[in-house]
């Protein structure tokens, strides 16, 4: 058993945009920090996005200054596939212990993938959401933190195959590689655990699984990526071909008392940049966009009045009832009803996109730690219990740059508490 003591330390769990601000910013003043992600690399959910707000950028943007930041702090020691097991203590002195599960890649590994095209095993590759596969040693994603590869011990061979081993110049595979468990002492903790897209099979009227070509948005994110499955061309998922229509789906399981009861916040502004993605490369395409209301806060209305000034983009206020598969075509038909005009429409389209809502990442796992949960499992930070706090969408749906500003103040709050004591 490893065992790691400081005092005067703060523990992040999440490295997702809010957990690496959090961190980074601690540790810049001097803090010793412990940074815990469940995932084998950082970026969480800002690693899958094509591009965000404010300025649009990608990924690379604002995560590459972050790793840099991590790799030259020594008071940052960083753990993936990691998760925290037990938290007890009071603040300025909390005993954690930290389950690391095995990568079965060492640190000798340089990334160069000869064990790659050795593999003989194709696994979904969860980062682009199954839209294609990767080996059972596979790179996280391009951007990977630390850069190494991993091995999915569920789709691996084994032993048995050992082709990857044979395959490694560096000695870099562990196949008998063993979990381990690490002691933490910590003055206060920041749960940075960031949020999972809302299970869109359980909207059952909206057809996904169920009707071809209808997507989420954050496959289309991955679509439009240049680093995503089709290099940054948004085909239909069926058969490839060019979608010539798109209906963005608003409030998909948001605003819904049997779903998500509050607003997700993100997914206007989302869909809005995305029809702006299909435009750009198909300027013939006709966009119909769902909605119950438009959230367009501050300087974000020069983008929704620039999305409304074009006219090959239709905006129907109502909600989406029903989407089934044209009997003839197979194609998705959006059915709804349009509140400005009080009638009901059938819009058959070549491709949907439902904007699902931001659900919490404790709605489904709950933290070993005592803390409070709303009703949708968004953490409920208690005066009343100082020493541990929430950062980002861990506690409210909210965009890239609101989440970074959160994780500063948490960083602040994580400090005060130390010194208070």
């Amino acid at each position: 058993m490893a065992e790691e003591k400081s005092l005067g330390s703060v523990l992040v769990v999440g490295g997702g945009i809010s957990g690496l601000t959090t961190a980074v910013e601690a540790a810049e003043v001097g803090y010793n920090v412990y940074l815990v992600e469940k995932n084998p690399s950082m970026g969480g959910r800002v690693a899958q996005l094509n591009q965000y707000f404010p300025k649009l950028c990608p990924p690379s943007c604002g995560l590459e200054i972050n790793y840099q930041r991590v790799k030259k702090n020594r008071k940052i020691k960083f753990f993936t596939q990691a998760e925290v097991a037990s938290v007890s203590g009071q603040p300025g002195n909390f005993n954690v212990t930290i389950k690391v599960n095995p990568r079965l890649v060492n640190e000798n590994c340089t990334a160069c993938g000869d064990c790659v095209e050795a593999c003989p095993v194709e696994r979904p590759n969860e980062h682009n959401f199954g839209l294609d596969t990767t080996k059972a040693i596979y790179l996280p994603h391009q951007m990977a933190f630390p850069m190494r590869y991993v091995i999915d011990r569920k789709a691996c061979k084994g032993a048995g195959c050992n082709k990857c081993v044979e395959a490694c110049k560096y000695n870099a595979i562990e196949l008998d590689m063993e979990p381990q468990t690490v002691e933490l002492n910590v003055g206060s903790i920041v749960f940075a655990t960031g949020w999972e897209p809302y299970d869109a099979k359980k909207l059952d009227n909206l057809g996904f699984g169920r009707v071809d070509n209808v997507i989420t948005n954050m496959m289309m994110e991955r679509y439009a990526a240049k680093n995503g499955p089709t290099g940054g061309k948004i085909v239909r998922p069926s058969d490839g071909n060019e979608p010539q229509s798109v209906a963005f789906v608003q409030c998909a399981g948001s605003r819904d008392e049997n779903h998500l009861s509050y607003c997700s916040y993100i997914c206007c502004m989302a869909s809005l940049k995305q029809a702006m993605y299909v435009r750009e490369q198909y300027p013939e395409a006709k966009i119909y966009i769902y909605y119950i209301d438009l959230r367009a806060p501050g300087r974000y209305e020069k983008f929704l009045n620039k999305v409304e000034s074009d006219d090959k983009v239709t905006f129907i206020k109502g909600k989406v009832a029903n989407i089934e598969a044209d009997p003839a075509t197979g194609n998705p038909v959006v059915e709804a009803e349009d509140i400005m005009t009080g009638t009901k429409i059938k819009q058959q389209v070549d491709l949907v996109v439902l904007a699902t809502g931001m659900q919490p990442s404790t709605a489904e796992s709950k933290l070993a730690a005592d803390v409070k949960y709303e009703e949708n499992g968004l953490i409920l930070e208690d005066p009343s219990k100082p020493g541990i706090y929430a950062a980002g969408c861990a506690k409210r749906p909210v965009d890239v740059t609101t989440s970074v500003k959160d994780a500063t103040g948490s960083a602040l709050k994580a400090i005060q508490t130390m010194v208070r004591r």
